[in-house]
């Protein structure tokens, strides 16, 4: 491989080889999308914007489930090929420190990161207006709620898969109270999961139209050689309302609120039917990668049409020099990010 992945092997990764015809990005979707269809668990009319991860030679998810009554929550699922799922039939039961129950008035779009020891479901909710909501397990059966990062408003919050310079480090959109007609992404620190700091801009909306709205983080960052992976999603605006599609950039190792490289191009946008069809029509949304490091084979996981799951795969290889080669990054992509 031309380039290095830092992380684990996964050597049962979901993979489909490329097909004949590929346009545009080195992308292509899982035949037999969408991996999670409508109505998976009973009182639950749709799952998407969820996240997964390798666990014990398995694989296991945390999965936005929208109820029949339309508020969501989160809800755990488990997979032997992290193609076929099967969900507990109950909402993750989250306590706090104490072990008292503690559950959300909300929870959505969740993103599932491991730390260290611990893995961390992070998902926007309530805190007097929409927020982030964090909370911790090692075992997927006890799941503490722990502080929130920040104070409303605020979506789209991502950590990155290990300490950099010795704290943890997430990114997040701040926003308002709506479905926002603006928001950049900014990294914050903090060396406890409690405590939060070193504020920095990482990039905004740019000219290209299809992320000239807003961007938010999607899948959790893959570390490599050139630097940090991200895939993010970028949103246009037209006159049928919004379009969500996925975007991918490289930011600095060190510093990740430098943008090395950002795609003018997105990488996937909505094509499928089951993309421009659905609850809200013409979304792909990314929230998790499964990767190894031994092929350099990317599964993304992202939804669709806020309605099911879908799969694509991408190689390190391809994907970066794809970036690199249609990279157009602009002052307050390569600055600091601190004013």
């Amino acid at each position: 491989m031309k380039y290095r992945m830092i992380a684990p092997a996964v050597p049962n990764i979901p993979w489909q080889e490329r097909p004949e015809g590929v346009k545009g990005a080195p992308i292509w979707r899982y035949s037999e999308n969408p991996v999670v269809d409508r109505n998976p668990v009973d009182g639950v009319a749709r799952i998407f914007n969820s996240a997964v991860m390798p666990y014990e030679g398995k694989f296991i998810g945390v999965f936005r489930g929208e109820q029949t009554n339309g508020i969501p929550y989160v809800y755990l699922g488990r997979s032997d090929d992290a193609i076929h799922w099967t969900f507990d039939p109950e909402k993750v039961p989250f306590v706090d420190e104490e072990g008292n129950p503690f559950m959300p008035v909300y929870a959505y779009d969740p993103r599932l990161v491991k730390v260290e020891d611990t893995y961390y479901i992070i998902w926007c909710g309530d805190f007097y207006g929409a927020s982030i909501g964090v909370a911790k397990t090692k075992d997927f059966k006890t799941f503490i709620r722990i502080e929130n990062p920040f104070i409303p408003f605020n979506r789209n919050a991502v950590l990155f898969p290990r300490k950099i310079n010795g704290n943890f480090v997430m990114l997040s959109r701040p926003s308002d109270s709506g479905h926002t007609p603006f928001g950049d992404i900014f990294l914050s620190e903090s060396p406890d999961m409690t405590y939060w700091g070193k504020h920095r801009h990482v990039m905004g909306a740019s000219h290209e139209w299809w992320e000239s709205v807003k961007i938010g983080g999607g899948a959790a960052p893959i570390e490599t050689s050139e630097g940090w992976l991200l895939f993010y999603h970028g949103v246009a605006t037209t006159c049928n309302g919004f379009v969500y599609s996925i975007g991918g950039a490289i930011l600095d190792i060190d510093h990740p609120s430098i943008v090395k490289y950002r795609c003018e191009n997105f990488i996937l946008t909505p094509e499928a039917e089951y993309e421009e069809r659905g609850f809200v029509p013409n979304v792909v949304f990314p929230c998790a990668t499964i990767h190894d490091s031994e092929t350099g084979r990317i599964a993304l996981y992202y939804g669709a049409a806020d309605s099911v799951v879908g799969l694509a795969f991408c190689e390190l290889d391809d994907i970066i020099d794809y970036i690199k080669d249609h990279s157009v990054v602009r002052d307050t992509d390569t600055e600091i990010g601190r004013r």
